[in-house]
């Protein structure tokens, strides 16, 4: 014992600051879960590690906090396979508990979260995926039940794919109960494979239609996703779709409740030409939150270690994550990033904010220390936001101290990574995540002080 707790005393951040070593079960479990892409290599840890330490955190946390923590992630935060893992965890831990079929009913919003939850099970467990049955608890059965209910002939269809775990197979697991002789009947043809196929742009293409109309109709008729929409700009604009049919889809913002902000910020790398009409969607969602009061100093970090791909197929980073975010805070602010120095970058909104933010100065060290006492020292402020992923350089701390407190009550330490150790607790509000649900957050907490 006497050991464990030298070893937590001096518990550090992988740059070699002095970290905050008594966390919480939950407050550990949202560190590493809130700004993670499942099984995805961060700068300092790889996806593995990150995922095994979820899974032993999950299982040391209460299954009511378990059930809340993975509706948080996919409701309010707009993740898609962590929760599945930690609803894999809440099956065990929380098994005999009608909590656990609530939470997978209300986690599962796609038609392919089905699937995916039974092959994130599968993996938790070792099993393969034809061994599944065993693992599985009565209430993880009857909440994939319900959420099987849920979806009509397009959903189903939409996501009707091979892969080691199928719809079909879903089905067969869980043992669900049509609510009507018209849904039997859309199973059966599931389960035999004559569900006609959705209309969707993959399939348009791959059936070899000509792109420029398929995507010019899925616009027309409204069918295609806002994240499918900015995801393929590029390919449309090259095809030759209708530029102002492509602008319109944009501004519209028709479904785009759950696209992350940095999202936009990839959406205009890949397609220059429509930045404009991006960047009226992007303000369009900032209006939608209201300017904080007072007077704000907002850090952003723009550290070497913020220049990580957030996943292996993307070549968006944390910094940009970060940026996105720092460019949607609006009121009377002052905005800073801080590597091996602290710069002041005018306080733009939107993909102007953003540029500013990722080309403000060279990618370093992490001085955070350094920025929070001279923001603390020189600059007026209310309220304090450091957004971040809380890798502190050792250098920039005298004696072994962390890294100072806020001279503002109202002081936020937004970690957009999931490391194990981190900096920002003590005085400081502590919130992880990376989707603009961190800043409602802010707002709502700052409501019921008032």
């Amino acid at each position: 014992m006497k050991l464990n707790t030298l070893l937590l005393r001096h518990a550090r951040t992988h740059e070699g600051a002095p970290a905050v070593p008594h966390l919480t079960a939950e407050q550990r479990l949202r560190r590493s879960m809130l700004a993670c892409l499942l099984w995805e290599d961060q700068f300092y840890e790889d996806g593995q590690t990150i995922a095994d330490r979820i899974q032993e955190t999950a299982s040391e946390v209460a299954p009511r906090v378990l059930a809340d923590l993975a509706r948080e992630a996919r409701e309010e935060h707009n993740l898609r396979h962590v929760p599945l893992l930690l609803l894999s965890i809440l099956s065990r831990t929380g098994k005999g508990s009608g909590m656990v079929a609530d939470a997978i009913e209300a986690c599962i919003q796609r038609a392919d979260e089905l699937a995916e939850l039974l092959s994130v099970h599968a993996q938790v467990n070792g099993v393969a995926p034809d061994k599944l049955k065993p693992t599985l608890s009565a209430q993880m059965k009857k909440g994939l039940a319900r959420a099987f209910r849920k979806f009509d002939a397009y959903q189903l269809a939409k996501y009707d794919r091979a892969g080691a775990v199928k719809l079909r197979d879903a089905l067969f697991l869980c043992h669900a109960r049509p609510r009507d002789e018209a849904q039997a009947a859309l199973w059966r043809k599931l389960v035999d494979g004559s569900l006609e196929s959705a209309d969707t742009w993959e399939v348009g293409l791959s059936a070899g239609a000509d792109k420029a109309e398929t995507f010019t109709r899925l616009l027309q008729d409204g069918k295609l996703g806002y994240l499918a929409l900015l995801r393929n700009l590029r390919g449309m604009t090259e095809a030759g779709v209708d530029a102002g049919l492509i602008r319109d889809a944009i501004i519209a913002r028709r479904g785009a409740r759950r696209v992350l902000p940095f999202r936009y910020v990839a959406a205009a790398r890949a397609c220059p030409q429509m930045e404009p009409a991006i960047d009226e969607a992007l303000s369009e969602a900032i209006s939608e939150m209201p300017p904080f009061s007072g007077k704000t100093a907002v850090l952003v970090d723009v550290s070497g270690s913020m220049a990580a791909p957030l996943s292996r197929k993307s070549d968006m980073t944390r910094m940009d994550a970060a940026a996105a975010l720092g460019a949607i805070i609006h009121g009377d602010l002052r905005l800073f990033t801080f590597s091996n120095a602290l710069v002041e970058v005018p306080p733009r909104r939107g993909m102007a904010g953003v540029d500013a933010i990722v080309r403000s100065q060279p990618q370093g060290g992490t001085q955070l220390a350094d920025a929070v006492r001279a923001v603390n020292a020189k600059v007026p402020h209310d309220r304090l936001i450091v957004v971040t992923d809380e890798q502190a350089h050792a250098t920039a701390i005298p004696r072994g101290d962390g890294v100072p407190g806020p001279d503002c009550r109202d002081a936020y330490m937004i970690n957009v990574a999931s490391y194990r150790n981190g900096v920002g607790y003590g005085r400081w509000t502590h919130i992880d995540g990376f989707s603009e649900a961190v800043l409602r957050y802010i707002h709502a907490l700052e409501f019921e002080r008032a």
